[in-house]
């Protein structure tokens, strides 16, 4: 609530039959609760003055941490995961809460523009709706900001993300749940149509069809959890909504592996009319599921690549760290990477037993995972490496089985690299040389020419 020009906090803390000390980080003022006779007290005080609370250290506030059904090894604690970010990062958070993003439809149905701050709470808030009311009739545990952008917030330097990757935490106890969750995202989507569109004859299937990319399920063995991707635009930043039950691997790698809890922020937003400033920002906490948050955050800022039971990472794994690789992150451990890459191998090929699965992978992870000229232009880079690593660390194969995915390789490296050469031959055409007979075409590389080269020009031999 406001009375005059100040902005009235109701502080509400209690833990272990003690009130923790509450006080304001600008010491506007302090206030020391008294100890609680009873076990579930409620003790309130308001201050007049605007500024972020701050908790005692003796009564620490419990984060929920994220469900991987693994106990932490290596001597890591609990605490060691979670950090609070800095008023800069919760700056980017608010940054990133506040895009307008774009959802595609298919056909004739209009794109949807909403603020993703606005999308979190509309599907926030048809989970929990009444099933009565036509909502999920779920408890949402928490929030997650995961991902590219999670790393783009707690970077120093930019990071630049394809998707928004968000997480509900929620109860997946039979297959109903998965359907009202999935009813739930639709609702949401009908609800988020722009003004002036008839919804007569709109139904939850064409909505499905419409505007959802990709819809994945998994219950197996520790793993429930759905995932449902919006937007099916290429160059566009679709949203990822994953909700989760319990998840055996959340992560791949130490850089990937952050989630930012966004339920303070989201209460922020909906309590208070001041923006934020750097004396006045909500509490926000960060989790890496690596296990070390500042030692994940370590990597992300010198571009090391670790992470920890390697044998768990699907096969998708692989093609991650050859993306890591071409954008000059480089092993933490050198001596233990051989190791690690042939884990990856191994469970690429568990995964993805034929040459035609390997194709599709490779395709559709090259058409997601590299967008625009620039990224283009690492297409052919990537396969190399992928090439050389597949190459020297797959030790599960018959020989015939790895020529196949080498020969594979090589192909989908060959139509990238005359691509590219068609490209920049038509934006810039190359002089022709004759000599002795024959046309001499120069060959322009699709990487910087001291990579391979060496700085000397390379010519191609044309037809007479």
């Amino acid at each position: 609530s406001r009375e005059g020009n100040c902005l009235c906090v109701a502080a509400t803390v209690c833990a272990a039959r003690r009130c923790a000390t509450v006080r304001l980080v600008d010491q506007l003022c302090s206030v020391d609760l008294h100890p609680c006779p009873d076990p579930h007290p409620v003790s309130t005080h308001v201050f007049r003055k605007c500024g972020s609370l701050e908790i005692g250290e003796k009564n620490k506030i419990h984060i929920p941490m994220m469900e991987n059904n693994k106990t932490e090894t290596g001597g890591v604690a609990s605490q060691q995961r979670l950090a609070v970010l800095s008023y800069e990062q919760v700056r980017r958070l608010s940054d990133v809460m506040d895009e307008v993003v774009s959802i595609h439809g298919r056909g004739n149905f209009p794109t949807i523009e909403v603020r993703l701050r606005d999308l979190v709470t509309v599907v926030k808030g048809k989970l929990e709706g009444d099933t009565a009311n036509g909502g999920a009739g779920l408890r949402v545990r928490d929030i997650r900001l995961n991902g590219g952008a999670a790393s783009h917030v707690l970077a120093t330097e930019s990071q630049p993300y394809n998707d928004l990757d968000l997480i509900f935490g929620v109860e997946l106890s039979g297959g109903r749940n998965f359907d009202r969750v999935k009813a739930a995202v639709l609702g949401s989507l009908f609800d988020l149509l722009p003004e002036g569109v008839s919804r007569k004859r709109i139904t939850t299937c064409s909505l499905k069809e419409a505007y959802v990319g990709k819809m994945v399920k998994v219950n197996h063995e520790g793993d429930k959890w759905s995932l449902i991707s919006l937007g099916n635009s290429r160059g566009h930043r679709n949203v990822e909504l994953k909700f989760v039950d319990s998840m055996k691997r959340p992560f791949e790698f130490s850089v990937d592996s952050f989630q930012i809890i966004l339920d303070s922020l989201l209460l922020f937003y909906e309590c208070s009319e001041l923006s934020i400033s750097e004396n006045f920002y909500p509490t926000v906490v960060g989790e890496s599921v690596y296990g070390d948050f500042q030692e994940a955050l370590y990597h992300l800022h010198k571009k090391l690549i670790a992470t920890r039971h390697p044998e768990e990472i699907r096969g998708g794994g692989l093609l991650k760290y050859c993306n890591l690789l071409v954008r000059s992150y480089r092993p933490a451990q050198p001596d233990y990477i051989k190791s690690l890459e042939r884990y990856m191998c191994s469970r690429f090929f568990i995964d993805f037993s034929d040459v035609h699965q390997q194709r599709s992978k490779l395709e559709n992870y090259l058409w997601n995972h590299f967008v625009g000229a620039e990224e283009e232009s690492l297409k052919y880079q990537y396969l190399m490496l992928l090439h050389s690593v597949v190459e020297e660390s797959t030790v599960c194969l018959m020989g015939h089985e790895r020529r196949q995915t080498l020969c594979l390789i090589e192909e989908l490296a060959c139509q990238v690299f005359c691509q590219e050469q068609q490209r920049l031959l038509a934006s810039q055409p190359a002089t022709i040389i004759y000599a002795g007979g024959y046309y001499y075409a120069p060959v322009i590389p699709t990487y910087p020419t001291t990579y391979h080269t060496h700085g000397h020009s390379t010519y191609m031999t044309c037809t007479s």
